[in-house]
């Protein structure tokens, strides 16, 4: 299978100020950040929350507790994704009980992803609350899960995919929509 790209949808300026605003919103909605901390959904989530992190820190002067969440052995197409999954390493180094989880991720599409998320949220605690935040929603759900908070939305086809790329893993920022075209 090829995939072409077909249109950038955000740049790197893009990103940067939908991040801004969805740190602002994140500290609106929770009247700042008293019990608060994020979670990122590995790959992509991760240098997400971190940023909203350094964003809120910057803004309210105080520290959030950041979390690194993979989800791997609770999806439920583990079978379909791979043979052998490359399992990643969870951190969550504090606890989350009682406390309001903002679930980080960089495309909300099925919702299966943010499923899996909450059952392995769920292994470390009983927090007070889930809310979650994502940089792109392109709609076509499966499960009625939705984003608190969202960076942009994206009408999107079945045969199109969405990609994040992140500075800290790709070493660019930007986002993609690219059109799957069979060989």
């Amino acid at each position: 299978m090829n995939n072409r790209e077909k249109a950038p949808v955000m740049n790197a300026t893009d990103i940067e100020r939908a991040v801004n605003r969805l740190a602002h919103e994140i500290i609106e909605r929770n009247q700042g950040t008293s019990n608060l901390a994020l979670v990122g959904i590995r790959r992509r989530g991760v240098p997400l929350a971190d940023r909203l992190a350094q964003c809120i820190s910057e803004r309210e002067k105080s520290q959030v507790p950041v979390g690194y969440l993979d989800i791997n052995l609770y999806r439920d197409d583990l079978s379909t994704v791979a043979t052998q999954p490359v399992i990643q390493k969870t951190e969550i180094n504090f606890s989350i009980s009682d406390k309001v989880i903002v679930l980080v991720d960089d495309v909300l599409y099925t919702g299966r992803t943010i499923r899996a998320a909450m059952d392995a949220l769920i292994d470390f605690g009983r927090p007070r609350g889930i809310q979650l935040c994502v940089l792109i929603d392109r709609g076509l759900r499966e499960l009625p899960i939705e984003a608190n908070f969202t960076g942009k939305y994206i009408q999107t086809k079945e045969d199109e995919t969405v990609e994040v790329r992140v500075r800290e893993i790709d070493q660019m920022d930007c986002v993609l929509l690219v059109e799957k075209k069979s060989c």
